[in-house]
């Protein structure tokens, strides 16, 4: 166990401290109990590290809105206790925890197990709508429909005690910290840098995952130059917890028998696991299904030399309104209205929206009382969307409204506030 600061993650070890440490990353919502099943065969050739995510596990709620931060943590724990090389396998932001240290720092990974992973998790809208549903609704929903999402409904039917120690894992999660981590996972995409990745990878999926599935994992290694495909059978999402044999025999064969020596300081080699036959071979060719690649919006650079600021702003743009809002406006635009939906990407989203002066949340406030005061109810729908997804509650939405009913008139606030119940109701309200 360890005492953790602000900058690194609470962590333990288990097994010989002579042996080559092998990390284990947790999934969100989950521990370090999640490997449990996997840690007493694992010890036997490796020193096997666990961590857990900011405000998981007890772990103190710094939250880490980006799959960087919550490398640069671990890396900075690592460093901390004079570990320098690694085998890693992790599983969904765990995983992505992974691919990131074998993109960032090639020089510190040994060998790679990315397990229920994808290039990129659904989309940015998906993520931050759960954000949206924690904030307002805490994260009750989202621990009661955990185990449709983790695992198939023979598993859950029959393993109860597991079940249900599912959902108390979500529900003792810190929400920001959560919410922190959607984010992560909104603005993660290694699409276009998985052929940089060099080391063995083992790509690990079970055959019932809908949320990162076989096709997600056949994109991976169809990307990832070094890689192998297992599919787990009968599992879904949270595969190490549902088939943990199946798991760890897969993890035991990679890490034997991909694990890329290095020379330490003293010109020595570093430690091996003793070797294992292995057992796995890459899926035939016709197998992998690559994602197609996504075209950028031209470019229209401006005379005076400063830096477009279309693509700022259709990023910032997308983070704020949602990718099916901008898409559909996109999407309308024809030879008379283009004009008008490349200045408003430009100039509102990349050239004011992207200023550093005022944070999102800030800039949202403003934004509905002018939309208040202006009558413009269409745009205060979609804004009020905009601010849940920038981090203003219900509550605080209602206290604009009330602030510019003072100022913009009783007639005016009342229209808003119908608008805004409505919209309030509709992105709040938990799907399950």
């Amino acid at each position: 166990m360890s005492e953790t600061p602000l900058n690194t993650l609470q962590y333990r070890f288990d097994g010989p401290e002579d042996a080559p440490v092998l990390i284990l990353g947790p999934s969100l919502g989950t521990t370090w109990h999640m490997w449990d099943r996997q840690v007493p065969e694992l010890i036997k050739q490796w020193r096997v590290f666990r961590f857990d995510l900011p405000g998981h596990g007890g772990a103190p709620a710094y939250p880490a809105g980006s799959v960087g931060d919550l490398t640069a943590r671990l890396l900075a724990t690592l460093d901390g206790l004079g570990v320098h090389r690694f085998g890693y396998a992790g599983c969904a932001l765990g995983g992505a925890v992974g691919a990131e240290l074998a993109l960032r720092h090639p020089q510190r990974v040994a060998s790679l197990a990315l397990i229920a992973t994808s290039p990129r998790f659904g989309t940015a809208d998906e993520f931050r709508q759960r954000g949206v549903i924690v904030r307002s609704n805490g994260l009750d929903p989202i621990a009661r429909s955990a185990p449709d999402r983790w695992f198939t409904g023979g598993f859950a039917a029959a393993q109860p005690a597991i079940t249900e120690w599912a959902v108390q894992m979500v529900r003792t999660t810190d929400p920001g910290c959560y919410i922190a981590n959607c984010e992560a996972l909104a603005g993660f995409d290694m699409r276009h840098e998985l052929g940089r990745i060099g080391v063995p990878t083992l790509v690990l999926v079970g055959s019932e995952d809908q949320i990162t599935g076989p096709a997600q994992a056949r994109t991976l290694v169809a990307g990832i130059p070094d890689a192998r495909l297992a599919v787990v059978p009968g599992a879904s999402h949270l595969v190490p917890v549902e088939q943990p044999a199946a798991v760890t025999d897969l993890l035991v064969t990679h890490f034997s028998t991909a694990w890329q020596p290095a020379f330490d300081a003293t010109g020595q080699m570093a430690i091996q696991a003793a070797p294992v036959k292995p057992v796995l071979a890459a899926p035939p060719p016709q197998q992998i299904t690559p994602v197609a690649e996504i075209a950028a919006p031209p470019v229209d650079p401006q005379a005076n030399g400063r830096p477009d600021p279309y693509d700022a702003g259709i990023k910032v743009r997308r983070e704020v309104l949602g990718d099916a809002h901008v898409d559909r406006a996109l999407a309308q635009a024809d030879e008379f209205s283009g004009d008008f939906q490349e200045f408003v990407t430009r100039y509102a989203w990349g050239a004011v929206w992207n200023r550093p002066g005022l944070d999102r949340r800030t800039r949202s406030c403003v934004t509905l009382t002018a939309l208040v005061a202006g009558g413009h109810l269409d745009e205060l729908a979609f804004h009020t969307r905009a601010a849940l997804r920038n981090g203003l509650t219900p509550a605080e939405i209602k206290e604009v409204l009330l602030q510019a009913a003072v100022y913009c008139g009783v007639p005016a606030a009342n229209s808003a506030f119908k608008v805004a119940q409505k919209v309030i109701r509709e992105e709040t309200t938990p799907h399950e």
